[in-house]
């Protein structure tokens, strides 16, 4: 015979296990305690782009990803020049923006771009800067001065602000007057921080880049004539993996909401994109 009060005792117990078991919550995959991932990108693309463009790039990147959620942007500056060789040497790039039209026609000439793609994008200025407390500069022709120690300008042969820059001081018959004195970078947000850090007296930089600092003054601005035009030419590369992604990149740069932004960072659009 088995004890009445082992048998109760038992019951008890099972009972007690049945109801923690049945108000125990089951997570099962359709319970609301499970959080869903965020999607996956769908496509992924990288933009190589001219360092004078970081400022710009980097606020246009949330506001296409807002319109675009499933298209991840990545970007990698640096100089026109520089950006072309590590193209052609074969770096997984779907856009190229480029801070002159010749680096754009190089790939062009070797069937690197896709057909009908490379378009002009942006217009920028050249001018000339200096520290904030300086007083030594008050246009070109100061450069010559004895005052003046140093002054800086991008690599003429890999950053075309560089190049331009040498063509306003030939244009000025200043060039020779300035060699001694010359400190090149090796892009022009390098210049920039010459003149920033006081390493430098006096810069030929982009107008955007010396908007985006307020430790430099502009003091004098290039004419058109003394340069060439200073265009920024786009175009998707034949490598790219999402070439549908990229070109509808390349549209959303010529839209308003990007071109608002150019325009805060001292650039213009060059017109509607057309087909270079």
């Amino acid at each position: 015979m088995i004890n009445k009060p082992i048998v109760t005792f038992l019951s008890w117990v099972l009972i007690s296990f049945l109801l923690i078991v049945g108000c125990s919550p089951t997570k099962t995959k359709n319970s609301a305690s499970i959080t869903a991932s965020p999607e996956a990108p769908t496509a992924r693309l990288t933009i190589s782009a001219a360092a004078s463009l970081k400022d710009a790039m980097d606020e246009i990147k949330p506001l296409y990803s807002k319109q675009k959620p499933n298209v991840a942007l990545s970007y990698n500056f640096g100089s026109s020049g520089a950006l072309q060789q590590q193209i052609e040497q074969g770096a997984g790039v779907d856009v190229f923006i480029s801070a002159a039209t010749k680096h754009i026609d190089a790939l062009a000439q070797k069937g690197l771009l896709v057909d009908g793609t490379p378009k002009d994008l942006l217009k920028n200025q050249i001018v000339l800067i200096a520290p904030q407390n300086s007083t030594v500069v008050t246009d070109f022709k100061d450069l010559a001065s004895p005052s003046i120690k140093r002054i800086a300008l991008g690599e003429p042969k890999s950053v075309p602000a560089g190049q331009y820059a040498q063509q306003v001081l030939t244009s000025l018959n200043l060039l020779d007057q300035v060699k001694g004195k010359t400190v090149y970078a090796k892009d022009v947000r390098q210049a920039l921080n010459y003149v920033e850090s006081g390493n430098a007296d006096a810069g030929l930089v982009y107008f955007s880049d010396a908007k985006s600092t307020p430790k430099v003054k502009i003091v004098a601005t290039a004419s058109e004539k003394t340069h060439s035009p200073i265009v920024y030419p786009i175009a998707v590369l034949k490598s790219s993996k999402n070439v549908d992604a990229a070109q509808d990149f390349v549209q959303f740069l010529a839209s308003n909401e990007a071109k608002s932004v150019f325009e805060k960072q001292g650039f213009t659009l060059a017109g509607s994109l057309k087909t270079r």
